[in-house]
């Protein structure tokens, strides 16, 4: 089950971005560290209504940040779209213990279902440059790479970003 996330799960919400940041880091890729996701940005999507976990059996084994907001770093890329109505999906995290089951399936469905529902006209996203198992996966749901841009605190390598077209 899929629900806006509530303040008292903040604490399994940061041990479930803490344990995906481990489980990368091992894999070789340093797109999460122990500052990001920070608790205080968790705090803050749970307060403007933007994360959604996915529970099941009471625990969270995933979460999905949904906003309208463009981050001023995704100015520079052409997307495909040419509106100001997009969703941008930030922060999709499913834990270590369940990768490979479909958890990240699930909440990529969710919210292209709600980006239809709410009449956006595309999906946009980034992902680590060197995160390809991400990459391969948004480009097997019909994201087209068009971009890249950087986050210099959370690593000199770059994001690429992706947009699916509503």
């Amino acid at each position: 089950m899929i629900h806006l996330a509530q303040i008292s799960e903040l604490e399994e919400i940061k041990k479930l971005t803490e344990a995906c940041a481990l489980a990368m880091q091992k894999k070789g890729i340093f797109q999460w560290n122990e500052h990001y996701p920070s608790k205080e940005k968790l705090a803050e999507d749970i307060r403007k209504k933007e994360l959604y976990v996915l529970k099941k059996n009471r625990q969270i084994l995933g979460i999905i940040v949904l906003t309208s907001y463009m981050d001023e770093e995704y100015i520079p890329i052409k997307w495909l779209s040419k509106t100001n109505n997009n969703l941008y999906v930030h922060r999709l995290a499913v834990h270590p213990s369940v990768w490979g089951k479909g958890y990240g399936q699930k909440l990529m469905d969710f919210a292209e279902a709600q980006a239809k529902e709410q009449d956006f006209e595309s999906v946009r996203l980034d992902t680590f440059s060197q995160n390809t198992r991400n990459q391969r996966f948004y480009e097997s749901r019909g994201y087209q790479r068009l971009g890249n841009i950087h986050f210099p605190k959370q690593s000199e390598d770059p994001f690429y970003c992706y947009e699916l077209l509503i």
